[in-house]
Formats: structure tokens, sequence, C-alpha cells
């Protein structure tokens, strides 16, 4: 392949990233705002509800692994192209089947693909663009915070037009616009990926300290995210938000975040220090989480503002990670899926504990003690991470 191609081939594959990312949370956080309409339409309890995102989590968790199967058997474009496919069908589903036996489905099969996709994109990214790892990275995260705050915020100005089936069933549309896309990239050095990303690693990184320390770190992060996503917006209400402005300041933390997952990364070249990066965000959350605890009700607004900055720059960094300790795409798919699987199913469940308490307790106070205790942990891993030995 000439210069001039693979460069024009590459190009096309950060708009396919960037497409295929946008795909991975709509169908998650856009239950967020429709979690009061779904629970009094199909009469559920808090805990039976929030299951709805602790399945899919807990799916991306369990299946993480089969990124290495679907690599080396069905081949990395065909992988993913079925994988966005299967988020479509069953997305589009809830929408004909309303029910809670059809969402819990859909949950889990959307977790699944979600789960395979996750750790071959960043394979990709760590063959294709080795150098600029950290950039594609954020064109990965920033796709992925849009996703999510497209879903949050529009999901609830279709339900005011139409129903929540039709509001969370909408963002299938997705899944057909990065087919069409991810379809047309032409892999750069084909075989030379297929026969290097998805063998086997000799050495598992189960034998490492620092990967379970990274695994531990994603766990947190995306315990606070899922947990955020998911309670921030009935947080609100509670404090004495309506559901239309509770839905605004999901869509604030969201849209801050993403800002975040973009531009955070593009820094990381000229100021490497992750613990630096990591302290200044965990403490924009530490503040986030103090003004919900302690703030009015129009300190909210303020308060998903800050956790959106945290949030915005703990997944990139979470997704660095074990980028930053291997060298070729083989073991990034490797320390990728194990940091991915188990970090996920640790905060899988977190949304339904919450939700549990929340039935027990009729408040939100345990909910943010828990909230600041992820930022600890995250804190006490980064520290680890950073005294290398």
């Amino acid at each position: 392949m000439s210069e001039k191609k693979r460069k024009s081939a590459l190009g096309l594959m950060v708009i396919a990233i960037l497409f295929v990312a946008l795909n991975l949370r709509p169908a998650i956080s856009s239950i967020g705002p429709m979690l009061e309409p779904i629970r009094v339409d199909l009469n559920l309890s808090n805990s039976e509800v929030s299951l709805l995102t602790a399945v899919p989590v807990f799916c991306m968790g369990l299946f993480a692994p089969l990124a290495i199967v679907f690599g080396r058997k069905f081949g990395m474009k065909r992988s993913i192209a079925f994988l966005l496919g299967v988020i479509g069908v069953f997305t589009l589903l809830r929408g004909f089947l309303p029910s809670y036996p059809s969402l819990i489905l859909s949950a889990f099969f959307i977790g699944v693909a979600i789960a395979v996709i996750s750790p071959l994109l960043s394979a990709i990214i760590k063959h294709n663009f080795p150098t600029r790892t950290p950039a594609l990275i954020g064109v990965y995260s920033f796709g992925m915070g849009l996703g999510a705050t497209l879903a949050a915020g529009l999901t609830g100005v279709f339900y005011t037009i139409s129903d929540w089936p039709l509001a969370i069933a909408s963002w299938s549309l997705l899944s057909v616009i990065a087919i069409s896309i991810w379809l047309r990239v032409e892999q750069p050095a084909e075989e030379k990926v297929e026969a290097s990303v998805f063998k086997m690693t000799q050495e598992s990184p189960l034998k490492s300290k620092r990967a379970w320390y990274m695994l531990l770190f994603f766990g947190s992060q995306s315990a606070l995210f899922f947990s955020m996503l998911t309670w921030l917006a009935p947080i609100a209400i509670d404090k004495g938000m309506s559901v239309l402005a509770a839905g605004g300041v999901l869509t604030l933390m969201t849209a801050v975040q993403i800002i975040g997952n973009i531009s955070i990364p593009l820094f990381f070249d000229k100021f490497p220090n992750r613990l630096v990066w990591t302290v200044l965000v965990l403490s924009s959350g530490s503040f986030g989480v103090l003004l919900l605890m302690f703030g009015s009700v129009n300190l909210v607004w303020v308060a998903a503002a800050f956790i959106g900055v945290a949030l915005g720059g703990l997944f990139p960094i979470a997704l660095l990670m074990p980028l930053d300790e291997t060298t070729t795409a083989d073991e990034a798919n490797s320390w990728t899926a194990m940091t991915q699987s188990g970090g996920y199913m640790i905060s899988a469940f977190m949304p339904l504990v919450i939700g549990v308490i929340y039935d027990q307790t009729g408040n939100h106070d345990i909910t943010l003690l828990l909230f600041l205790s992820f930022i600890g942990l995250m804190l006490i891993f980064a520290i680890l991470l950073h005294k290398r030995n």
C-alpha cells in the first residue's frame, strides 16, 4: 500500500473509530432519564429498574475476553460490523417489545456486544497509531462520551413527543450509520494485524501486580461513571428539581465529560505525568460530590460540571494505562481485556446496590458516600501505579 493510500485509510479509520465508539453508550445512558417512566409504567422497584444498567455493564466485564476469540475466528472488521448490528437490533427491539423481560434480554446482548468491541478498538489503535495513541484514545473516549451525552440529553426530548419505548429505541439508528462507515474501512496491513493482534500472549497479565492495580482503577472509575449516569438525575429530583431540569443536569455532566474526553488526552504528550492528571480530575470529582451532599438545589448544576470534568479525564486515563504498559497490539489486547473484564464486573452492580439502598433508606446519603469512596480508591491505585517496582 502506498503512503498516500495508507494515510487515507488511516484517516477513514479515525472517523470509523469515532462512529463505532458513538454506539457504545446510548443503549445504556438512554435508560437513566427514563428510569422513572419505565418504573411506573412497568410497576417496578428502584432496584429492579436499575438492573437495566447493571446487566449490560456486568456483561461488558464477563464477556470482554471474547474479544480475542472473535478477532482470531472472524477477523476485526467483520466482528465489529456484526456486533454493531447486535447493538442496533436489540436497541430497536425495545420499541416493539416494551416489557421488563425484553428490556433485560436486550440489555444482556447489548452488553456482550460492547464487551467485545471495546478491547478490539484498543488493539486497533495500538497497532495502527503507535505514536498517536493518546490522541486516538481521545477520539475513542470522545465518541463514547458524545454518545452518552446525546442519549442523556435527547431521550427526554423524544419522550415528550412520543413515549419511552420509542425514545430509547430511536438510538438504534446510530448503528446503521456506524456500520456503513466501518464497512468502508480498508485495514492497513490486514494480514499482519490478523496474525499478530489476536494471537494469545504467552505471558498473562494475570500474573502482574500492576495489571491488577489497573483493573481495580478501571473498576472504580467505571462504578463512578455508571452510578452517576443512572442516579444523578434521581438525586437532582430528590433535591427538588423537575424531571426535565434533572435531565438537563445529566446532559451538562456528560457534555463537560466529552470535552474532557477529547481535550485532556491532547495534553498528555506535553505533560505526561499521569498521576498529576489523575489527582487533578479526582479533586474536581470530589468537589462536585461534596456540592451534591451539602449544596443547595441551584448548586446541582455546578456539581454536575465538576463531576463531568472528573469523568472526562478518568476514562481516557484508564484506557491508556494498559496501552502505556505494553509494547505490542497483542499485549494491549490482552491487558485491556483483563482490566475491562474485571473492572466492569466490579462496577456492574453498583447502580443496583444504590437502588437497593435507596429503597431501604429513602435518601441518597449513602450513595454520595459511595461516590467519594470510589474516588478515594482511584487515588490509592494511581499512587501504586506511579511507584514502579
